[in-house]
């Protein structure tokens, strides 16, 4: 099992910050482990709505299907599976000032069956992941 937890602080609005990371479909952008993600689900972005996720982790390429657990104005959080792990990507959200957000971004990672022999080595890399994560979550939200 893998978890890492990161506060940090970005110059974008609130509102345009959590309307943009809602859609888990820009994981594209901001996460450098995901290769592609579609939605899969019709209709608007809700609780219980589904992406189509490839992400190259550990030198692999994976496939997850990630499904919206939690939509508040202030926290959202996507939940993924396969047959090899469980992952979660919890968001929440917090004004600085009209210009700029605070965000905690907490990833937990857990391999099932025999992947979860992995499980040492990946919680490493998931370390250095998430570092990078925040540096381009970070530039993708300032661009915008």
């Amino acid at each position: 099992m893998a978890d890492v937890s990161r506060t940090f602080t970005v110059a974008s609005p609130l509102g345009e910050v959590v309307a943009y990371l809602r859609d888990f479909a820009n994981t594209t952008a901001w996460d450098p482990g995901t290769e592609k993600c579609e939605q899969t689900t019709p209709g608007p972005v809700a609780v219980g709505t589904e992406w189509r996720n490839v992400s190259s982790f550990f030198g692999r390429t994976t496939e997850l299907t990630y499904r919206m657990t939690r939509d508040d104005p202030d926290h959202v959080v996507f939940e993924g599976r396969n047959g090899a792990a469980v992952t979660s990507d919890d968001l929440s959200f917090e004004k600085v000032h009209d210009a700029s957000t605070s965000i905690t971004y907490r990833a937990h990672l857990e391999f099932t069956g025999l992947a979860r022999f992995a499980d040492p080595a990946a919680r490493l890399a998931f370390e250095v992941l998430a570092g990078k994560t925040v540096k381009q979550m970070t530039g993708v939200l300032e661009a915008r």
